[in-house]
């Protein structure tokens, strides 16, 4: 059953929690976070939380995000699909539509606080709570740019002088941040499963331990061989194509893996390739991995590249035989397009895994790629 559009699925009261979110992962950890706030008694996880989903354009992502859409719905919450992105026009319906219940709602729940749509709708909000879950490694970034009074870039994006749009667009990534920041009537709380070497002041940091995953799903059928975790830093610009494709099929050779499960932003054309280069089974998940392998079947190593799942894999299949493993990004791989904080952010990926095994990065030959 796909969401509806719009404003169906809310009432007419005002939720207690208003939660955006924009893709599956941020969707998941917006169920784990009510899921933990249910355990500690301080409110039903079913009852005022409304969840919005800012639909992006891409199908892959969008057909995850339904998928999750109906799990939240199963578990009791009110959802608001909004096409967000469908059309000139989609911003300001969205926005004007959002407008009341964002001056109104005590608590908000985001999932990408670099998210400009989701910085526009903070300028509005008038909440006295604020929640950031993981949107993946990038809330590790998050928290220290938070705690050292930098403004809001993500990791991957080109070092230099601001551009024109993020010149204009400054004053509301700076009210953003301000109401990011704990105040006398701000409480600020992050709920993640990634390491923090860092922890603003006043900002409550809760755990994520996937308890929510591990009550649902599982335990998985684990098979003997090793699956492959693709990853976008190719279709980020981070890294080059043909060293990670050389870097795969060396992964999969050395530990006999035979699937390998692509990433929603990885494009068709390379993991054509990929499939024709390695023999690699490719495998479009339909739920975020989290899911797909508490699940199950799983391969018994698990082969991943520095991103999120080598912090979050380990902790849904705790108390399963499954090992997580990761690969280094060797500084060869990395284009000249590739922000230079880009290798010391991936290497900290890595090196703060506490559960996860660290692999040698692979030797691959000199880039062809134009």
């Amino acid at each position: 059953m796909s969401p509806r559009a719009g404003n169906s699925g809310t009432t007419g009261t005002t939720p207690h929690t208003l939660a955006f979110v924009e893709s599956p992962v941020q969707l998941l950890n917006v169920l784990e976070w009510a899921h933990a706030r249910e355990d500690r008694s301080e409110e039903h996880s079913g009852v005022g939380l409304t969840l919005v989903v800012l639909a992006p354009i891409d199908p892959m992502t969008r057909g995850q995000l339904r998928r999750m859409a109906e799990l939240a719905r199963d578990e009791g919450h009110e959802l608001r699909w909004e096409d967000a992105r469908g059309g000139a026009g989609a911003p300001f319906h969205t926005v004007g539509g959002l407008a009341p219940l964002l001056r109104r709602t005590r608590r908000i729940v985001v999932g990408d606080p670099f998210s400009r749509y989701v910085q526009l709708l903070l300028t509005i909000a008038r909440a006295t709570e604020l929640v950031v879950v993981d949107d993946g490694t990038a809330t590790m970034e998050f928290v220290g740019q938070l705690a050292r009074g930098e403004r809001l870039v993500r990791w991957h994006r080109k070092g230099g002088r601001p551009g024109a749009r993020d010149l204009l667009f400054a004053p509301v990534s700076a009210t953003a941040r301000r109401r990011l920041t704990p105040g006398p009537d701000r409480r600020v709380e992050v709920f993640s499963s990634m390491p923090m070497t860092q922890t603003p002041p006043g900002v409550t940091v809760t755990a994520n331990d996937f308890a929510w995953t591990r009550a649902r799903f599982g335990p998985p059928r684990v098979t003997k061989g090793a699956d492959l975790v693709g990853t976008s830093l190719v279709e980020t610009g981070v890294v080059d194509g043909d060293r990670y494709l050389h870097a795969v099929g060396v992964l999969a050779k050395a530990h006999g893996a035979a699937r390998y499960f692509a990433h929603r932003r990885e494009s068709t054309d390379k993991l054509h390739r990929l499939a024709a280069e390695t023999g690699l089974e490719i495998v479009r998940p339909d739920l975020p991995l989290e899911l797909i392998a508490r699940r199950g079947p799983i391969g018994r190593t698990v082969l991943s590249f520095p991103s999120t799942v080598v912090h979050t894999l380990p902790l849904a299949l705790t108390g399963t035989e499954v090992r997580v493993a990761v690969c280094d990004i060797d500084p060869a791989w990395l284009t000249d397009r590739a922000s230079p904080r880009a290798q010391g952010f991936l290497s900290g990926v890595t090196t703060t895994a506490r559960d996860a095994h660290r692999l040698a990065s692979v030797t691959t030959p000199a880039a062809t790629t134009p």
